[in-house]
This record gives structure tokens, sequence and C-alpha cells, in this order.
């Protein structure tokens, strides 16, 4: 099922990854360093390869440009110990499969990376269309391989948010993008999602806008968010009824995870808001928050 190359350069990381895609029945080499997985590539022929958690970004450019010189295509996801907005941006720009910066999720990174192995029309999937560090924005295709290493990136872009609140706006994006490309795209990978990541000085902020012709607040019966308080889980009858797959908490999560939600009048975009501090209490504005 594919072969993965990791330069583990003693990181438990690297095992950890290493292990779990082992599990998965991806065939894994490891090498010590840069110079050993150049010599790997020029004498066999790998899938992806992931860098060490031990090197910075602009090391792992570097490497990426003397691979790629030996095996044009190559895919690679990036592991670094830190990471700015610019350097995530020439990331982005060098069509990198994913990038991380600790904490790392080993098994997050070999699901990643497993999916990797299997995509094959993927290298034009995420466009730059701004790329200012304060105002990222993308056109990205709406497959869910798509959706993953778009959520890697962004994930970076949000690093001035602490730990916590960066988790919350992450848990809500992912909600967000996810339900654009299933009701929005119903997951025609020739449809597009915008999604611009834009940073102030006192928040972080992601729009989302999907394909679809968006929705009115009264039709969301299928989901979570429009269960009435005596009745938690009106919504699972509804799509069983309209055969739709389990689920239907993503408005909910994201409503509960970031301090605004505010959708356009057609349903189609949406913001999502988060301060760098908590944000004050306040008098109902009409903003889902």
């Amino acid at each position: 099922m594919g072969r993965i190359l990791i330069v583990s350069e003693r990181c438990d990381n690297s095992d950890e990854i290493g292990a779990a895609l082992s599990a998965m029945e991806v065939a894994v080499e490891y090498v010590a360093g840069p110079a050993d997985a150049l010599q790997q590539l020029r004498t066999g022929s790998f899938d992806l390869a992931i860098t060490s958690c031990q090197s910075t970004l602009d090391e792992d450019m570097a490497l990426l440009k003397e691979m790629r010189a030996i095996r044009p295509g190559l895919k690679c996801i990036f592991l670094a110990r830190e990471s700015t907005p610019t350097e995530v941006i020439e990331a982005m720009r060098a069509h990198v499969f994913a990038c991380y910066t600790p904490p790392f999720s080993s098994g997050e990174i070999a699901r990643v990376a497993c999916c990797a192995v299997k995509e094959a029309d993927w290298n034009d999937d995420i466009e730059i269309l701004s790329a200012d560090p304060s105002w990222v924005s993308v056109r990205a295709h709406c497959r869910l391989a798509t959706a993953e290493r778009l959520m890697t990136f962004e994930r970076e872009l949000s690093i001035r948010l602490p730990e916590n609140r960066r988790r919350e706006i992450m848990q809500a994006f992912r909600e967000i993008l996810l339900n654009a490309i299933e009701h929005g795209a119903a997951f025609n990978p020739e449809q597009t999602v915008e999604v611009m990541a834009i940073r102030t000085a006192r928040s972080f902020v992601f729009y989302v806008r999907d394909p679809g012709a968006g929705f009115r607040h009264d039709s969301l019966k299928h989901a979570a968010i429009a269960n009435p308080p005596d009745d938690p889980v009106a919504h699972v009858l509804e799509r069983e009824k309209a055969g739709m797959r389990p689920g239907g908490y993503g408005l909910l999560v994201a409503r509960g995870t970031v301090d605004e939600l505010i959708f356009n009048e057609s349903g189609n975009e949406v913001l999502l808001i988060k301060y760098l501090e908590p944000a004050p209490r306040r008098a109902d504005d009409g903003r889902v928050g």
C-alpha cells in the first residue's frame, strides 16, 4: 500500500508515527538524517517522505528541494520544532502535503500520511489567493484529503492564540469546513471552498465560503443546533428519515467553541472569531456565539 520514508534523527515521535503506519500495513523505512534520505531516494522510489521533528521549516524546505530534484512530485509531510506564518505560506506554495509543529499527534500524522499515499490528484488542490501573513486566503477543492491538509496549515497560522483557544477554534473550523464540503459541495472534487485566516491585534478569524446555495436556519431540522430545548436528539430522527449518515452536531460544536459565529443571509458564508483573550459578555446582537 505504498512506501513512506521517515527521517528519524533519534526522534521518538518519528518512531511512534512509523509504528502507527506499520499497524496500518504501510511499508516504512527509516533514515538517520537528510543525507541518508537523499541516498535512499536515489536507490528506490517512495510515495511520501516525513521530515524529522528535530528540524526547522527552513531546513525542511531545503531538503524538499533536493529530494524533488531526485524524485519530482514526491509528497512530503513537514515536522518541525516551530513555525512562523511566513514559513507556513512558503510550505503551502511548495505543495507540501501537510505541516506540523509540537504538540505532535502521532496517530493523526500517521492517518494523514496514509491518506497521502492513496491520493493521486492532490498537487493543485490548494491555491493561494492572498499570502500576507496577517491575511491568508486560499481556494481548495472539496476533497476530504484536501480538508485534512488545509487543517494542518491553518493550525500553524493560528499560532498566536493560546493553546486552549487555538484548539477550540480549530475544532470549530474543522466542523464548518467539513460541513461546507459535505453539504455545500456534496463531496464534489470539482467544486471549491474559499477560506481566509485573518489575524487582527485582538483576535483570530476564519472565513469560509462554500459553493452551495446556502441554507435557512429554519431548514436545519437535520442538525443538532435546531433541536428544541426539550428534545436534544430530535435531529437524529430527521436524519434517519432523510437517509443521512449519523451526525449533525457540527454547527452546535462550532457555536460552543468560538466567541462569535456569524453567517451571511443565504447561509453559505461564515465567520468564526476567537479572541486572544476571552471576550467580555454583552447583550445578544443576533450573532450565534
